[in-house]
């Protein structure tokens, strides 16, 4: 079974179960740190994805790393995942977790790449972008700065891109000229 799947299946009794317990924006935080810590730790992340590593080890690692910052839900989730030789995919798991939160949230995360940092009035004005391609009820905008645009943007929502910068207009010129 893809990698995709069983995360997302995981993620989903996760989510149900929190939901149930009342617990859903807390293990959301645990989830959001769990995946930022994978993601700025390659040596933890390698020594998840190890199947030379015991699970006792990871079991270890992951309880002096996470124990005292998690929830004892999220806690005794990870651990049933280590049990079960699942922890190969944990960070996808958390990914999963946090896209299907946001989901049942309504929010929506775009990225946007722009060549200085955004005003308050062009951020407000991006979330109505996105709100007019989704129908999502909140948006989240993860900017990032790149100066080889050399002006305008790059707006990513989900799967679809919206290319309004200088650098691609240029591109589209020079590929008129050959043409």
């Amino acid at each position: 079974m893809a990698v995709a799947t069983v995360a997302s299946r995981y993620a989903k009794s996760l989510l149900d179960l929190a939901q149930e317990k009342g617990l859903t924006d807390a293990l959301y935080k645990d989830m959001r740190l769990f995946k930022q810590t994978v993601d700025q730790s390659r040596p933890l992340l390698l020594m998840l994805k190890n199947p030379i590593v015991r699970t006792e080890k990871k079991s270890a690692v992951l309880k002096a790393v996470f124990e005292k910052r998690f929830n004892p839900l999220t806690m005794s989730f990870l651990q049933i995942i280590t049990q079960k030789n699942r922890e190969p995919i944990m960070d996808a798991i958390a990914e999963a977790f946090i896209s299907q939160y946001d989901r049942l949230k309504g929010v929506e995360r775009a990225t946007i790449i722009t060549t200085l940092p955004l005003t308050e009035p062009l951020r407000e004005k991006f979330k109505a972008m996105v709100l007019q391609v989704t129908d999502g009820k909140l948006v989240e905008l993860d900017e990032k700065i790149d100066p080889n645009l050399i002006g305008g943007y790059i707006l990513r929502v989900g799967d679809q891109q919206i290319d309004s910068s200088v650098r691609n207009k240029l591109n589209e010129l020079k590929l008129q000229f050959m043409n």
